[in-house]
């Protein structure tokens, strides 16, 4: 759905995107992240068409940019940090506007459509000056889907919404998702891009440094995991019998928790819990305690970790 050969862009000899090779896959939720300065702005906009490459390639949707350039861009929906509004028209108005640019058949209906989909139906006739940041990024999205795009490119959609905003924006790109769009989204917000996203790109100083889902970003930073269990009475069998085990690296116990250090190879879950079945024990919970994505990504930023070689070349 996008793919980038080797994207540079230089200024007066800067790199600020140096080699980038992206592969975003058809129907995926894809978060692209890096800190301030990074290039991801600049990528986005070489994406976009509104950057020309230093040199390098971008393919969308199966075709290379430069040559279908007009074609391309009514095939792609964009979403940006801050929504540029004619604040004197209503938000029936300003569809209707951008429809007839579009070439949007049967607007109208098209137009109610995609209002009711975002929540704004009700306030069709308000006018966009008058709309909250959060409305205001609502009508960005419905603008965005007028042209039934198969790609989203989202940058910063949630960046200043409240609480409430954010989890609408959320379950409006759950739900457009489902419907077969490939959504790109950049963000500064990761507890929104680990929920939303199934794989992540990581940039930092123009490189990309990783693109991966999250589980095998953690198995890359993290040998071991963290697993809480609570157990209905504490038995000291339990703690020597589970001691044996070569995946167990720590344990520690607190009254009736155990919180195990463990290998992340795999899920030990399963002999554990028996293991204090055998010994007489009840199992009332265990809980994962898993690296985070901003963990990773302090991690990887600050350190400038490389995680583009397979999993199993990186853990050796």
């Amino acid at each position: 759905m996008i793919r980038t050969e080797n994207l540079t862009k230089e200024y007066d000899g800067f790199k600020a995107v140096d080699n980038l090779n992206l592969d975003v896959k058809e129907g995926e939720i894809y978060g692209f992240l890096g800190p301030n300065g990074a290039g991801k702005t600049t990528t986005i906009l070489m994406l976009l068409g509104i950057l020309r490459p230093t040199r390098g390639r971008i393919y969308l949707l199966e075709e290379e940019l430069t040559k279908n350039f007009l074609s391309l861009k009514r095939r792609i929906g964009v979403v940006s940090e801050k929504q540029y509004l004619y604040k004197e028209m209503a938000a029936g108005e300003y569809l209707d506007f951008f429809a007839d640019l579009y070439g949007v058949k049967d607007k109208k209906k098209k137009i109610d459509q995609l209002l009711k989909s975002v929540g704004l139906l009700e306030v069709k006739n308000r006018k966009l000056g008058a709309f909250s940041r959060g409305m205001q990024q609502k009508i960005g999205f419905a603008r965005a889907l007028l042209p039934d795009p198969e790609l989203l490119l989202l940058d910063e959609p949630v960046s200043g919404l409240d609480p409430t905003g954010i989890k609408q924006i959320r379950n409006l790109i759950e739900k457009e998702n489902k419907k077969g769009r490939t959504i790109f989204i950049s963000s500064h917000l990761l507890s929104e891009v680990e929920k939303l996203c199934r794989e992540v790109a990581i940039i930092n100083e123009g490189k990309l440094l990783a693109e991966d889902t999250m589980e095998n970003l953690r198995k890359k930073l993290s040998k071991t995991v963290e697993l809480e269990i609570e157990l209905s009475q504490a038995k000291e069998e339990i703690t020597k019998a589970l001691s044996s085990f070569d995946f167990i690296q720590a344990i520690k116990q607190r009254e009736n928790l155990l919180t195990l250090r463990v290998k992340s190879d795999q899920d030990y879950r399963a002999p554990i819990s028996e293991t204090i079945s055998r010994q007489g024990g009840i199992v009332l919970g265990i809980k994962v305690k898993e690296m985070s994505l901003e963990e990773a990504f302090i991690t990887i930023t600050q350190k400038n970790i490389s995680l583009l070689a397979p999993l199993e070349e990186v853990t050796k």
